[in-house]
């Protein structure tokens, strides 16, 4: 696995701890969770994936496309491991 794909991963992974953290009163249970996904996510993945540009409504539009092709091709797979592929795929090494 290169350097970004684990580091994409783990940024994924510990994303979906503190959402679960914050919404522990409804056991993570949010249904605008790609907009809180997108709020924390921002300033760390435009760095990591070199979009200086990348706007927030894009990025939860990315993370819906990933979410939905995740359940579509791949509903068994690790979801931060697949998101990161997915970055990677669109923004290159």
């Amino acid at each position: 696995m290169s350097n970004l794909m684990v580091q994409l991963s783990e940024l994924f992974e510990s994303t979906g701890h503190a959402h679960h953290a914050a919404f522990i009163d409804t056991d993570g249970i949010d249904p605008e969770w790609p907009m809180w996904y997108a709020n924390h996510l921002i300033d760390k993945l435009r760095e990591k994936i070199g979009a200086p540009n990348l706007t927030k409504s894009e990025l939860i539009y990315l993370i819906v496309t990933a979410d939905r092709q995740l359940q579509a091709t791949a509903p068994g797979a690790e979801w931060p491991q697949f998101y990161a592929k997915f970055f990677i795929d669109r923004y290159g090494e």
